[in-house]
């Protein structure tokens, strides 16, 4: 990625029609790289969905017995992920008494207006600097 984004800027920088057709270029296998994948991943969506729902069970099920607390936050870190991702939290959307070490890896309630606004405040605020 930043070989591409290294072609895409110095290219316009330097104005080069090869680093940027290059550019180009890499940009449509990229693409084309992500509908393939796209595709696939939508024709095999019940295996993908079956063999993640093993791992994160078999994950979730090996961090409750593990007493070592270098595999458990290795495990929680890894839980973290898959609940960040979902937006969700333990199995069945519970945790249970035993597993209330893991709350750390449930996702934490953000709102997602407060991102907005701050990003078109910074953005009406370059637009409207004189530098520019």
């Amino acid at each position: 990625m930043m070989f591409v984004g290294f072609l895409g800027c110095y290219g316009a920088i330097q104005e080069s029609q090869c680093l940027l057709g290059t550019f180009f270029a890499c940009l449509v296998i990229l693409f084309a790289c992500e509908v393939a994948a796209g595709i696939w991943g939508f024709m095999h969506k019940d295996k993908i969905s079956k063999e993640l729902i093993t791992f994160y069970d078999s994950v979730y099920d090996k961090s409750i017995t593990l007493t070592d607390t270098e595999q458990r936050q290795t495990s929680a870190a890894v839980l973290k992920v898959f609940h960040e991702t979902l937006n969700c939290c333990g199995k069945g959307g519970v945790l249970s008494v035993a597993t209330m070490w893991m709350s750390d890896t449930c996702p934490k309630k953000t709102s997602d207006i407060f991102e907005m606004i701050f990003s078109m405040v910074l953005c009406c605020g370059i637009r409207n600097s004189p530098v520019y």
